[in-house]
């Protein structure tokens, strides 16, 4: 099991199958109780499990250390408690061209505090001192301004472009070794 990563504000909490189980089926207080913090208000809801979990429960039960590769919950101390505040996850392990793609999500009453910049800095950080990689990538629309500037903080460059099935272009942006 990766061991829990620590930044100035944070510790991320590498995501486990009986984490996203709980989360998956909406039991709270058993999310709660794994990760040792509170859950957000809001969280978990339809929405979060449709951003962070692209894969199924079948197919995360199936091989869970491949889709959960490097997935971190982030979690910070205020007003005296552990407070989870968002998510940090790869896109499975990298493939055979050694490119891991990182996507994250903070929640709406943390957002503006630079959590996401911060957590994103270290997972880029880790992905990219496994052996197996040789670049992050991150995904996104050009009108998201709060990713966008994510992205730019941790030195991720433009990589091209690709089409969302649904939803039209997103830029695409890389650091590599």
């Amino acid at each position: 099991m990766e061991a829990v990563q620590h930044t100035r504000r944070l510790k991320l909490l590498p995501m486990t199958l009986p984490l996203v189980e709980a989360v998956m089926r909406d039991r709270r207080d058993e999310a709660e109780r794994l990760v040792g913090a509170r859950m957000p208000e809001r969280w978990p809801n339809r929405e979060l499990i449709e951003r962070a979990f692209s894969a199924s429960l079948d197919s995360i039960r199936a091989d869970p250390e491949a889709t959960l590769w490097g997935d971190r919950v982030l979690i910070t101390r205020t007003e005296g408690e552990d407070r989870v505040v968002g998510s940090v996850v790869f896109h499975g392990r990298p493939g055979h061209d050694g490119v891991a793609e990182i996507a994250y999500g903070v929640e709406e009453a943390s957002q503006g505090r630079g959590y996401a910049t911060e957590a994103v800095g270290a997972c880029i950080a880790w992905a990219l001192g496994q052996e197996s990689v040789r670049a992050v990538q991150a995904a996104t629309f050009a009108w998201h301004r709060a990713s966008l500037r994510v992205i730019e903080k941790v030195g991720m460059v433009p990589a091209g472009v690709r089409e969302h099935e649904t939803l039209g272009e997103l830029l695409v942006f890389e650091r590599r070794r």
